[in-house]
């Protein structure tokens, strides 16, 4: 997923952050007081989706951990065979 460079997970967090608070701005202008329940629920959902994309990140994150101790074991089994 990473080998391009690009984190895509952290690259959405970013995307999702800037288009929720260019939302809230946005009904702030065009509702004025009028947005505030909408302004809530775009908070809301911009919560939601940070967490989920943590939550993304931390399964990621140890599924790679896993992944590396597997071949940690290998080479230590045989290495321990050849000596």
């Amino acid at each position: 997923m990473q080998s391009s460079g690009i984190d895509v997970l952290r690259a959405l967090a970013i995307g999702s952050q800037a288009l929720g608070l260019a939302l809230i701005i946005t009904l702030e202008t065009v509702m004025g007081n009028a947005a505030r329940p909408w302004q809530g629920w775009v908070l809301a959902a911009m919560l939601a989706v940070a967490l989920s994309i943590a939550l993304a990140r931390l399964y990621r994150r140890n599924r790679q951990r896993k992944a590396a101790d597997a071949r940690r074991a290998r080479l230590d089994e045989t290495g321990a065979d050849d000596a």
